[in-house]
């Protein structure tokens, strides 16, 4: 639950609920968010979860750190209505074009490209959070044995729709983007939409996401849909 509650700045605080990262904890930062974001706290101008924190920015002229801190200590958090969560499957392409770190982790994990392939979609995986560029999922948690580092050089440019792995996660870009994770495949599919004003990602926290192996073909099939 809920451990403390801290200043961030003039005008933002976060909730922390430790320092651990698990499906447990995370649940309990999207419960806080869900509520503050139902109860329409007036003076909140953004909440952003991550692992196990809760970053509320406010507004001065409404509310202070103080009068914010009570309406979270008070919030009612029994019989509340929260979103429903989704069960989503997305498609991956591991093409040696797509697979741009696949070598490196053959070498390093001492396992066929077949097997990794195996681990990574024999899995199912829960959204943590949603960060770093817009709509970008924090999936965890994947297989022990394909546990890796991040790149000890990050690319100036990683594809969108690629599919890394780092440590306990595994992340879609959303956008090309600069990085230092290890790109297995790649997804045709749009993960964030900027088209879509009202509900620009696909995989949201809590959500759950397995994956699928495609061809090139069907990969370029359902790219041009």
């Amino acid at each position: 639950m809920l451990k403390n509650i801290y200043n961030l700045g003039d005008s933002a605080l976060y909730c922390d609920f430790g320092n651990d990262v698990s499906k447990e904890i995370n649940l309990n930062v999207i419960k806080y968010f869900q509520i503050l974001k139902n109860n329409k706290i007036d003076g909140i101008t953004n909440l952003a979860p991550s692992y196990n924190k809760l970053v509320i920015t406010f507004d001065l002229d409404k509310i202070n750190f103080n009068e914010m801190k009570d309406k979270i200590l008070n919030l009612k958090l029994t019989n509340v209505s929260f979103g429903q969560t989704k069960n989503i499957s997305i498609p991956v392409c591991f093409d040696d074009e797509f697979s741009l770190d696949m070598n490196r982790l053959t070498n390093k994990l001492n396992k066929s490209k077949k097997s990794i392939i195996n681990l990574l979609l024999d899995n199912s995986y829960f959204c943590y959070m949603t960060g770093f560029i817009a709509g970008m999922p924090f999936l965890g948690d994947i297989n022990k044995s394909i546990k890796m580092d991040r790149l000890e050089t990050p690319r100036v440019n990683v594809p969108k729709g690629s599919i890394g792995i780092t440590e306990q996660f595994c992340n879609i870009y959303t956008f090309d983007s600069p990085g230092g994770w290890n790109i297995l495949g790649k997804t045709p599919l749009e993960i964030f939409d900027t088209s879509n004003e009202k509900k620009p990602n696909l995989i949201d926290p809590g959500d759950q996401v397995t994956f699928y192996e495609i061809s090139k073909k069907e990969f370029i099939k359902k790219k041009d849909e």
